[in-house]
């Protein structure tokens, strides 16, 4: 055991991906060094995020959800399988928009004040965003969907300078929070100015997606542009049309145990994570489908049909965001990318559950909203607020443990795909990313640098790395990565990780033999333990990182036996 999980493979990434024969060169890639790029021409860039996605819930990566027009771009691009968020939503964000660590970037934990007073959470002038950097190189920029790294204080001059069109982008459609109601969003905006309730048959889902379209279809070919589609779907609260439930309603009766074995077989089929890696034992918090009293099971299986529901409906967004793409001239210089900000959520939200503030109380037409995950509650329509819990997490998550907000592979691994047909081969990749190297990507294929100063503010250096020597078929130095959220912490170096779920000790995983981190080999190796906590500290001692105090987000019921046979 100890020589096979000591054993290193050459990685075979590499040799999927190809790179047009008239492209020449190679990039080192690093952010502020000028446009290096064998990629000549800067392209248009679609950059379309989902929220609390797993890693699985793709059909590209496995899962049973309809989604054709993501398969179409994972089965027509670049699949990386070993990609990473920063685990929730804000700070994910965050990193994507600055290239930054979370607490570099004013995101060490969420918007606003923490409830323990160690951070302010709010977006920071020490960075530029996506928008500014790309601006600055001549690109039309355009936003859609959920902003969530400003705290909403509407007519504030606070949020004018750090909303999107405050922070480089020339247009905005959106919210500013965190998604309330899919019906009914607050803190929806357009450009600058705040938006009344949504009228008729509106979800929110839908109208990011019309916005994506329609900036697609009004931009001046003359420029390339930047559209960054910042998707609140599939988050709670379960919010989906009936006709779109009707489709998946008992498709999941199966139960999440067998569907998570079939969901592996399928990654393994796929050639997204190697057979050798034995599946984790379900968490201890779950409980096995077959202790379900079957009073219940149609009620869990309308969650998870919802939830699907809400998958596919953003996968035809995109669609539409592909058929508008393509009625343009300048169609085959468009890159796009596809990724999800942390993986499946397993908060369960009671009837006074603190999860569901500053959501509505009532719908537009005056009903009370039913709030909580309540088995006489059916998900769903506009007069209810729910999520489809720990459980269903754990199936979205598959094959890897834990959930958003931890930083084993469950709360960290997404999808990602990049999509640029006239430029790079369909292909999976196993070499590592994480959501900081979008930045420098994205500005050297868009022959912007980074700067040291914007608008008299001192810019932090980047910390992301170029994915183009990727892109371009070769590989990139050996990397580390760390995280750390509400006290669980993890830092990756090569094929080694070491993580820690508060307020447990370290515990050690080869990567390469067992990515699924069911053997810990911290007893083993306790010199690797001691040497990559020592880096932890020291990245954490430079990146703003403080030691978490008080209570986590809670996750999963306090008491599941009511649902136990």
């Amino acid at each position: 055991m100890r020589s096979t999980l000591q054993s290193r493979r050459v990685s075979i990434g590499a040799t999927f991906v190809w790179v047009v024969c008239w492209l020449v060169g190679n990039s080192a890639g690093q952010a502020g060094d000028g446009p290096k790029s064998s990629f000549q021409t800067p392209p248009n860039i679609i950059l379309i995020l989902a929220d609390d996605l797993g890693f699985s819930d793709l059909g590209g990566y496995g899962s049973n959800i309809n989604t054709p027009n993501l398969d179409r771009l994972a089965d027509g691009g670049l699949r990386f399988t070993q990609f990473y968020n920063a685990a929730r939503c804000c700070p994910s964000r965050a990193s994507l928009l600055t290239g930054l660590y979370p607490h570099q970037a004013g995101m060490g934990h969420m918007v606003g004040r923490s409830g323990n007073g160690l951070y302010n959470g709010d977006l920071s002038r020490n960075a530029i965003t996506l928008a500014e950097g790309l601006k600055a190189s001549g690109y039309s920029t355009y936003m859609t969907g959920k902003w969530h790294v400003t705290p909403w204080r509407p007519g504030t001059a606070s949020l004018a300078a750090n909303g999107p069109t405050g922070r480089g982008f020339d247009r905005f459609y959106g919210i500013i929070q965190s998604i309330r109601s899919h019906y009914n969003p607050p803190s929806l905006m357009e450009d600058g100015k705040v938006l009344p309730a949504p009228q008729g048959d509106y979800h929110f889902t839908d109208a990011v997606t019309e916005h994506a379209v329609q900036y697609i279809s009004g931009h001046n070919a003359d420029q390339p542009y930047f559209l960054y589609v910042a998707y609140a779907a599939p988050h709670f609260p379960l919010h989906a049309r009936e006709a779109d439930i009707a489709r998946y309603r008992g498709h999941f009766k199966s139960g999440w145990d067998a569907l998570r074995k079939e969901r592996y077989q399928r990654l393994v089929d796929l050639k997204l994570i190697d057979a050798a890696w034995p599946l984790p034992a379900r968490d201890p918090q779950e409980l096995p489908w077959e202790e379900i009293n079957p009073k219940y099971r149609d009620w869990f299986d309308e969650r998870m049909a919802v939830y699907a529901a809400m998958v596919e409906q953003m996968d035809r967004g995109v669609g539409a965001i592909l058929a508008s793409v393509n009625q343009r001239a300048d169609r085959d210089n468009t890159l796009i990318m596809f990724l999800s900000d942390n993986g499946g959520c397993a908060e369960e939200i009671g009837t006074t559950s603190a999860t569901a503030q500053d959501f509505p109380r009532q719908t537009r037409s005056g009903q009370r909203v039913r709030l909580g995950n309540d088995p006489a509650v059916m998900p769903g329509p506009e007069d209810t607020y729910a999520s489809y819990g720990l459980e269903w997490a754990g199936l979205s998550n598959t094959p890897f443990r834990r959930y958003k907000s931890f930083v084993h592979e469950g709360g960290i691994a997404t999808p990602l795909i990049v999509w640029w047909p006239s430029r790079i081969r369909p292909a999976i990749t196993h070499e590592q990313g994480h959501i900081i190297d979008l930045m420098p990507t994205l500005l050297e294929l868009g022959h912007a640098t980074y700067p040291a100063e914007y608008h008299g503010n001192r810019i932090l250096p980047a910390e992301g790395r170029s994915l183009v020597p990727v892109l371009e078929g070769g590989t990139r130095p050996v990397a580390m990565y760390a995280w750390e959220h509400e006290g669980n912490r993890a830092i990756r170096q090569g094929d080694w990780k070491l993580v820690s779920q508060l307020p447990s000790h370290w515990d050690l995983y080869d990567m390469k033999a067992d990515r699924l981190e069911t053997h810990d080999l911290a007893s083993e190796f306790p010199e690797k333990v001691a040497a990559l906590a020592a880096l932890y500290d020291s990245w954490a001692q430079r990146t703003g990182v403080k030691r978490w105090v008080g209570p986590q987000t809670p996750i999963g019921w306090d008491d599941n036996s009511k649902y136990k046979k």
